[in-house]
This record gives C-alpha cells, sequence and structure tokens, in this order.
C-alpha cells in the first residue's frame, strides 16, 4: 500500500469535541439567557402548565399518605380539643346552675328575713334573732336546735317564731344552743283564740307521727268554729304574748254521740323549712313583780296580826 494512502487522522474513539471549559461557559451563558429570556417574556409558562397538569397525579398519589397522616393527627387533636371544651363548658353550666340555686335561695331567704324584721317591729317583746341548725335526733319528737343558748339571755319557756307565725317553745337551753319544742309535738299545747268570734281553745300537736297538724280539744261541739279561721295566740297562759297567728282551721267534725268536737288545724308557720327565727322573752318575765307592802297585810292575817 502507498504511503501516501494512509489518513493521518484519529480514529473516531479518540476524537475529542469542545473541552469542558468551554461547554460550561456555554451552557451558562445559554441558562443565564433562558431566564432571562422566561422573566421577560414568560415563554416557557405553556410548557410548564403542561408538565404540572402531565405530573399532577402522580404528585397526587404520592402526597395521599401525608395528607392521611396530616388529616388523622388534625382529627384526634380535634376531637381531643372539643372533649376538653365539652368538659370545661359541662363544669360551667355546673357552676351557673349552683349560683341560680343560691341566687334562688338567697331571694327566698331575703323575703323572709325582711317579713321576720317587720314581725319584729310590730311585737312590743323584746326578741333575739337566732338560727336554726338542725333537727332533733329524735324522731318520736318534733324539736329543732337553735345556735343561741344562755350566753345569748335566751330562756327556757321562751317562745319562738318565724315570719308567718308561732314555731313552738324554748325547752331546754344550753350555754350555746337551745331545744326548740315545736308546736306539732304532741306533748306541747298552746292557748288559741278565734280571731273572727273570739272563742278560747287550747291547741295540742297531733299525736300521729310527723302529721304536722294541730288538734282544738275539749271543744264544745256546737262551738262557732268555721274551716278557714284564723287562730291566734290568747296570751293567758302568761308565755306567748296576744295575737300572734298560730294556725288554720283545716276541718271540723262534730259526732252526735260526743260532746265535744274534733278540730284539726294547720300551722302557719314553716315548721320543715325556717331558718331564721325570732325568739320572744316570755310574757310572765315582762311583769312587774308584786311589791313587798301589799304581801305584808296578808302576811300579817294570816299569822293572827292585828
Amino acid at each position: 500500500m502507498p504511503l501516501g494512502t494512509l489518513d493521518g487522522a484519529p480514529p473516531p474513539f479518540f476524537r475529542q469535541g469542545p473541552s469542558a471549559l468551554s461547554k460550561l461557559i456555554f451552557f451558562s451563558a445559554l441558562a443565564l439567557l433562558l431566564m432571562v429570556a422566561d422573566v421577560r417574556y414568560r415563554f416557557t409558562q405553556p410548557l410548564r402548565g403542561v408538565i404540572a397538569t402531565v405530573i399532577y397525579p402522580v404528585q397526587w398519589v404520592v402526597m395521599r399518605p401525608i395528607v392521611w397522616a396530616r388529616d388523622g393527627s388534625s382529627y384526634f387533636e380535634t376531637l381531643t380539643h372539643s372533649q376538653l371544651k365539652e368538659a370545661a363548658a359541662k363544669y360551667q353550666l355546673g357552676l351557673q346552675s349552683q349560683r341560680a340555686q343560691q341566687v334562688e335561695q338567697l331571694t327566698v331567704e331575703n323575703v323572709r328575713l325582711r317579713a321576720l324584721l317587720e314581725m319584729r317591729a310590730r311585737i312590743n317583746t323584746p326578741a333575739l334573732a337566732a338560727q336554726v341548725l338542725y333537727d332533733a335526733a329524735d324522731p318520736y319528737t318534733r324539736k329543732v336546735i337553735l345556735d343561741k343558748g344562755a350566753q345569748a339571755a335566751v330562756a327556757a319557756g321562751a317562745p319562738v317564731l318565724d315570719d308567718a307565725g308561732v314555731l313552738g317553745q324554748v325547752t331546754r337551753v344550753y350555754a350555746l344552743v337551745s331545744e326548740v319544742t315545736l308546736i306539732t309535738d304532741p306533748n306541747q299545747a298552746i292557748p288559741v283564740l278565734n280571731a273572727r268570734t273570739g272563742a278560747r281553745g287550747l291547741a295540742f300537736g297531733n299525736s300521729s307521727l310527723r302529721s304536722g297538724m294541730l288538734e282544738l280539744r275539749y271543744m264544745d261541739a256546737n262551738v262557732d268554729m268555721a274551716v278557714g279561721d284564723l287562730l291566734t295566740t290568747s296570751g293567758v297562759d302568761g308565755i306567748y304574748p296576744p295575737g300572734l297567728q298560730v294556725g288554720r282551721v283545716l276541718k271540723i267534725e262534730r259526732r252526735a254521740d260526743s260532746a265535744f268536737a274534733r278540730i284539726t288545724a294547720q300551722p302557719v308557720a314553716r315548721l320543715d323549712g325556717s331558718l331564721h327565727v325570732l325568739v320572744l322573752q316570755p310574757l310572765a318575765a315582762q311583769l312587774p313583780a308584786r311589791p313587798m307592802v301589799e304581801l305584808a297585810p296578808a302576811m300579817g292575817s294570816a299569822r293572827g296580826v292585828p
């Protein structure tokens, strides 16, 4: 083979294009040019829209686990927050209900205290305000315990009133507390007067356990008494001042085989609901003592002294 026929060019495997630095400069300039052109003319916007539309299903599928995890955590957080808010709302509702009940109770108590003060102003008898602590433990008696005793000058036999009428009588006095027997106790009796007719009688506590009624005993069968008549204290016993309300006639039974009528009365005082009461001074303690000069002649006559 002639020597001139040989090709002196390197084989294609060893051919080299532009250098790497030239390529970097070229493509960097091209990228910068495209970015500037896109900012100014936005010619790649349609292409971006097409690409975003094509890859949206892939993005949706890839994002599902993340969305589910986020929604699940948000659901449990919302559920816990809602439960806490519900518990707080129930607590506030309970407080408001309690306050509403207290307001109603205070309103009723305020009305009763005002009525008690008005009654105290009408009575010309020294009175002491007291509060009912609790009922006596004996189920066969009708007694309550007051928060005033001998240190507050409470005396045995003192009448006790609430804002409506006669509640009972102090039967036992201790240093700090006192015991009141209610007028419905079977062993309690109080002289009464019919405010309409002036007929006098004696009201006893009903012997039936927890009946809460009064019985007018030894009343003549033809006595002038009608249902609804108001019974007040007569004042003849020297304990209760006259004119205090005791009860109203509830039922009258007249029998031909008996000389007495059976009369049942209902107390006007709140025997089971009174909280604040007035303790009066017994009527006998207010009477002036009999002078000794009046007793001397009588004592001398009894001894035969002229």
